[in-house]
């Protein structure tokens, strides 16, 4: 991890980028922490906030382009191959098969938060052929809102980055089990709103 930090402290916006595009792809990278800590670094004027932004941006959103590409080529194969190198089994595909199949468009957007499932749902999403445009939109817009959240955690915490990050991490299947079953609830209620508008109409 600290040779990760030396390389965005040494090539900066570059270095972000591209790590970010291997750790979207499914590598070792760590993803939060390192955007945590290029916040801690905008907090301390060695990085420019806008600038930070855009290049994780566009690594964010370069890598899961790739996994989508990879996935519209190779199919599910790739995965269920290689998982075991990406830190994947067997159980983590089919949840999130699973998942996609019901709630696809929404896996890509808030998938970037649930452990283990940001590495593939894209790979998913272009096996099952899901159009392009409806890719990127919502898979781009997941990896706005994440970029934005762990890089104003670290500008908010500054030096107490480290502290903070390993209890994001530890807590953080938590986190996103809460998130999912926020989710869930919001679109079940909203499901049976119109089920009896529907049936108040008729």
């Amino acid at each position: 991890m600290e040779a990760v930090f030396g390389w965005v402290s040494t090539y900066g916006y570059g270095a972000l980028f591209g790590l970010l595009i291997l750790g979207i792809v499914g590598l070792p990278i760590p993803d939060e922490t390192l955007l945590v800590f290029c916040g801690y670094l905008i907090s301390q004027g060695k990085m420019s906030a806008p600038a930070t932004y855009l290049a994780a941006l566009a690594g964010s959103c370069s890598g899961i382009t790739v996994s989508y590409f990879i996935g519209r080529t190779a199919g599910l194969g790739v995965v269920h191959r290689f998982g075991k190198y990406l830190h994947v089994n067997e159980q983590q595909i089919e949840r999130v098969h699973r998942w996609f199949d019901r709630r696809g468009h929404w896996a890509l957007l808030f998938g970037y938060y649930v452990a283990g499932v940001r590495h593939f749902t894209a790979i998913i999403a272009g096996a099952s052929k899901l159009e392009f445009h409806t890719f990127a939109l919502f898979a781009w817009s997941g990896a706005a809102t994440w970029v934005a959240v762990f890089l104003t955690l670290g500008y908010v915490i500054g030096e107490q980055w480290r502290a903070v990050d390993e209890a994001v991490h530890r807590y953080m299947t938590y986190i996103s089990f809460a998130g999912v079953a926020l989710a869930a609830l919001f679109f079940g209620v909203r499901w049976l709103l119109r089920r009896r508008a529907a049936g108040a109409a008729s």
